[in-house]
């Protein structure tokens, strides 16, 4: 194990696993809600530019790439891939990027609820962080989109 491989798998027990563990499944899917909307609320507001369109695409590409790894929880099969299979397609306004948005969260949601229905425990990879916890990818998924949403202008 690399140096980036250690430092990675700190933050993601520091930054990530710590916070998880102290929400239940409920709890996080509430905060998703609740961060899914203000985003919501800040890309009604935005621009059409092609900056902004392209860091909507990298919101919901990497939230359904995410969906598909916790997925494997609940019995599909496992994958090893990027997100960039996942972000919708490149001609879609601001305005359908938001539709997109609205939609793609809310099946995190459904999902989250699906995982509490089961206690999830299950580690699955992510790329960078190595395995995490079910409601450490919860965790990952909402601070994601809550940072790069950050971008948006």
């Amino acid at each position: 194990m690399g140096i980036k491989d250690m430092l990675f798998g700190l933050v993601a027990k520091v930054i990530i696993e710590r916070p998880a563990k102290k929400n239940t499944y409920d709890e996080l899917a509430e905060r998703l809600i609740e961060a899914g909307k203000q985003i919501e609320q800040k890309v009604t507001s935005l621009q059409d530019t092609p900056a902004n369109r392209e860091q909507m695409r990298h919101i919901i590409g990497i939230e359904r790439w995410g969906q598909r790894r916790l997925r494997t929880t609940l019995g599909e099969p496992a994958v090893t891939d990027e997100y960039d299979n996942y972000a919708p397609s490149s001609n879609l306004t601001v305005a359908g990027l938001r539709k997109e948005w609205t939609a793609t969260r809310a099946e995190t949601v459904t999902l989250a609820r699906s995982l509490g229905e089961i206690n999830a425990t299950q580690t699955v990879p992510h790329n960078d962080f190595g395995p995490l916890t079910p409601r450490g990818w919860l965790v990952y998924l909402t601070q994601h989109a809550n940072r790069e949403s950050g971008r948006l202008k």
